[in-house]
């Protein structure tokens, strides 16, 4: 049987007509897709751009229901309801990424990553833990690791938190001994009872080996000597600190002025504080100052704020002097201690909080040392 060539002459121009049309069905429905999908992107982008949250998270929506697949879609939505503090909808979104088996290795560990913000921002501090241990060994393990890091010093679990602070510094993430010397200065604060002091000590101890002359540490274990009736050697530990740390003297003045009468040596600790005042005229150091000379006869301490004054302008100082170099109205007296008060007060560095102590970790912030030690009429 013979083949009629006339077939094939026929069936060519067929077959050229049947791909042409297949092939513009697909640049069809390749360009429908094309310019449905990133329209809805473009204008969630340039929501964000002009701050409307309200109409980006709307947008990213529809782009996510014309592509689910789209991870990055899902990233962008769920951190809008982060910021937002939507967090229970964050959290769906990347649960739901999470679930999904054609995830990327990265992106999966990058939603885990999410993940752990949400709960972390929520406040679910356990949840967040649970979900940030299995980032170890990932590209986000550092991250992790700073906000276990957080975790840990917020609900005061410092054993955990010095560990912790031990990867990040292996990890080439900084130095954190002055961190870990909080942490056992924190710990030592459990052990200040008569009973418990050598496990307190040997903790402060432990701090000033990680940083030396530490300040907090040093304070401590003399505060602590002191109790147990070792009042020389803690006081030579504050004046060491003093010639060590010139900066903390505001912070261990009030102290020295108070131990030193009782210990026969207001003559050096006075010259201690004195060469101090001379550096740096600080309001504790000048306080402690005239505690000291009180105690003498033949000094004036009302002279010593009038030079003080001459040298610093301080309402504070003022105040002192008018209530010792006169007899102050009871009333104006009242009214210049009330405007004195916020002056006497501490100021973070980092966030602006003011409280009546001196703290080594801020309420506010939770930063670590932001406290200078000066009150706020001297910053």
């Amino acid at each position: 049987m013979e083949f009629d060539q006339g077939w094939i002459l026929l069936g060519l121009p067929m077959a050229f007509a049947l791909g042409w049309l297949a092939s513009r069905f697909d640049l069809r429905q390749l360009k429908l897709d094309n310019q449905r999908t990133p329209k809805a992107y473009f204008k969630g982008l340039n929501h964000l751009l002009n701050e409307q949250q309200d109409q980006a998270i709307d947008a990213f929506i529809e782009a996510v229901q014309n592509d689910p697949d789209t991870s990055e879609l899902h990233f962008a939505l769920g951190n809008l309801f982060r910021r937002r503090g939507e967090y229970e909808r964050a959290v769906r979104v990347h649960q739901h990424l999470l679930a999904r088996a054609d995830l990327s290795r990265s992106d999966r560990d990058r939603a885990q990553h999410a993940l752990a913000l949400d709960y972390l921002k929520a406040g679910l501090l356990d949840r967040a833990e649970a979900a940030l241990r299995p980032l170890e060994g990932t590209a986000f393990a550092s991250m992790s690791h700073l906000a276990l890091l957080g975790i840990y010093e917020r609900t005061r679990d410092w054993p955990q938190a010095a560990l912790m602070a031990d990867k990040l510094a292996q990890a080439g993430e900084g130095s954190f001994k002055a961190r870990q010397a909080h942490y056992l200065c924190e710990q030592s604060e459990a052990y200040h009872s008569a009973e418990e002091w050598p496990t307190a000590q040997a903790l402060l101890q432990q701090a000033l080996s990680l940083v030396p002359h530490n300040v907090r540490a040093s304070l401590a274990l003399a505060q602590g000597l002191h109790r147990q009736g070792q009042a020389n050697p803690a006081l030579d530990l504050l004046l060491d600190l003093a010639q060590a740390q010139p900066q903390a003297m505001p912070l261990i003045a009030t102290q020295l002025a108070q131990w030193a009468p009782a210990l026969g040596q207001v003559a050096r600790v006075r010259d201690v504080l004195q060469k101090a005042y001379d550096h740096t005229p600080s309001l504790d150091v000048l306080k402690a100052l005239a505690e000291l000379m009180a105690i003498d006869a033949t000094a004036s301490v009302p002279a010593l704020y009038l030079r003080h004054l001459e040298r610093e302008p301080s309402l504070v100082v003022a105040s002192q002097w008018m209530q010792g170099q006169f007899n102050t109205p009871a009333g104006l007296q009242k009214a210049l201690d009330r405007a004195v008060k916020p002056l006497l007060r501490y100021r973070c560095a980092a966030c602006g909080f003011e409280a009546s102590q001196h703290f080594w970790q801020c309420p506010g912030c939770q930063a670590w040392d932001s406290y200078p030690p000066k009150r706020v009429e001297e910053l």
